[in-house]
């Protein structure tokens, strides 16, 4: 079975060319591992489950954990209430321009909540349902977008879906009253974030299981072709939003090790861990680390005197990187192995500064304007 398994991938090699096959490039340059992500301070109390922030018309900070969508508010934004609660899990935030808050809901679609808490909702696309929206974006016509980042799961699944192998995400487009649903791109490996840019010409989305950065033109509706512009990251990309000055903020919930790529080959050893073991328990990147010691252990990760080495293969990581408009790197925060502040899944830059979510931490982290560069 080994033999055939080997001559199986060598002739994959040969027959899908285009299929990444890239070593995970190093950490280097403006990428170059470093603690300021650790260094910055977090607003008030965790939020369990903290997963995307969006900025307001009138400055407030809205924040999505849970089954809540909260509203934060003044100086350094101590001033937490409820903003709108859900039947499930919310994750991907917008704000659309006529004031409604934009809100993906796992396994029940996109829901815009008006000022005075009315819901309206968008709950299928091509008779199927949205049951795993990751982002929303809306263009200053008020043209709404969103990335379903697989037909096959919900969010909380996403581990699943990679090691599953699947690439069933999409990207789709809706009126500003969630009517007329349409795919746009299919196919795509869990795109867990878009942007819009500025001059509203052009749409940016993340492909996490594909390590990449896409870019391509948008008029009204109708979308270009799209076109690569940062390739074989080092991490797991999710959200994305405009930087000042031009450019990206990158969040990344994880990043890549030669572990997890392997198992990502070796379908057999795979299939079998799926089948046998809880999914806590697999080889697979993590939005934080527990220190059980069921965890998976990796060459490396060894602690010296009860700390785990900085340097070690991670399960856990935190990762922002700041992108040109040519998608090349200028800089980077990092929380590395041991950090307080790993899986970050949304980085926005707003009136006060620099908002990032850290999920694995429950954290929402406030760098004042300044303070990062």
């Amino acid at each position: 079975m080994g033999a055939f398994t080997n001559i199986k991938r060598d002739l994959e090699q040969i027959i899908f060319r285009n299929r990444e096959q890239n070593a995970i490039p190093a950490m280097d340059g403006a990428i170059s591992p470093n603690n300021r992500l650790d260094a910055l301070p977090s607003i008030g109390e965790p939020i369990p489950g903290a997963d995307d922030a969006a900025e307001g018309p009138d400055g407030a900070l809205y924040v999505s954990g849970g089954r809540i969508v909260y509203r934060l508010a003044g100086d350094g934004y101590t001033n937490r209430t409820v903003f709108a609660t859900f039947e499930a899990n919310v994750g991907g935030l917008g704000v659309h321009p006529d004031g409604r808050v934009l809100v993906c809901v796992s396994g029940r679609g996109l829901a815009a909540v008006d000022a005075h808490g009315r819901q309206t909702w968008l709950r299928q696309a091509e008779d199927q349902p949205l049951r795993c929206l990751t982002g929303v974006a809306a263009a200053a016509d008020g043209t709404i977008f969103l990335t379903d980042g697989t037909t096959a799961y919900e969010p909380d699944d996403w581990c699943r879906d990679l090691m599953a192998k699947n690439h069933l995400g999409r990207l789709l487009t809706c009126r500003p009253d969630l009517d007329s649903p349409n795919v746009l791109l299919r196919d795509l490996y869990y795109p867990n974030g878009l942007s819009i840019t500025p001059d509203g010409a052009g749409l940016w989305f993340t492909e996490s299981w594909k390590h990449r950065v896409s870019r391509t033109a948008i008029n009204g509706s109708v979308l270009g072709r799209p076109t690569v512009v940062l390739n074989n990251l080092a991490g797991y990309p999710a959200r994305i939003a405009p930087a000042s000055g031009g450019g990206f903020w990158l969040a990344m919930f994880a990043v890549r090790t030669h572990l997890v790529e392997f198992v990502l080959r070796e379908d057999e050893y795979r299939e079998a861990m799926i089948r046998t073991i809880p999914p806590s328990r697999w080889v697979a990147p993590a939005l934080a680390t527990t220190n059980h010691c069921h965890e998976p252990m990796q060459f490396g990760s060894i602690k010296a005197l009860g700390i785990e080495k900085p340097w070690a293969p991670p399960r856990s990581y935190g990762l922002i990187v700041r992108i040109d408009a040519n998608g090349d790197p200028i800089e980077s925060l990092h929380s590395r192995v041991g950090g307080r502040y790993h899986g970050i899944t949304a980085v926005r830059e707003v009136a006060q500064g620099l908002v990032i979510v850290s999920k694995g931490s429950g954290r929402v982290i406030l760098a004042k304007a300044g303070v990062t560069s």
